[in-house]
């Protein structure tokens, strides 16, 4: 079974490596140059993000977000991949878990994705902010 893109019919994207690289290159990325080129390469021209009290437009404000909430967190808060992502039909999801190495799991969540012609079109980022209880 394969999917298929506007652009190349037989494309199947990776799924998993496609988020991963989201939360490696762009939410853990703390300089904001490399963060911009990864959302360029990452996203479509014009990425949605939704998340729990916001949505948020453009590869611009993603770059944003990203940044003030590393900046938030202080210089030791990464995420963490759990598992592998999951795909199909355009939509993807991968579990993550952000803290820091003396609370590895600050929060826990997950990223869903609607995928177009292998970039993200639409996040849906899912909170879990209470792991621990």
């Amino acid at each position: 079974m394969t999917e298929t893109t506007a652009t190349n019919p037989d494309a199947v994207p990776d799924y998993d490596a496609l988020l991963r690289a989201n939360l490696q290159r762009v939410f853990n990325e703390r300089d904001p140059v490399r963060r911009d080129a990864a959302i360029a390469d990452l996203y479509v021209a014009d990425p949605v993000m939704y998340e729990p009290d916001a949505i948020v437009t453009g590869r611009h404000a993603i770059s944003d977000i990203a940044g003030k909430l590393l900046e938030n967190f202080g210089p030791e808060f990464t995420f963490v991949p759990e598992g592998k992502g999951l795909g199909h039909h355009g939509m993807a999801m991968l579990r993550w878990h952000a803290g820091t190495p003396a609370n590895p799991a600050t929060v826990m969540g997950a990223d869903t994705a609607e995928i177009i012609d292998g970039r993200i079109a639409r996040l849906w980022v899912l909170l879990d902010l209470a792991p621990n209880s």
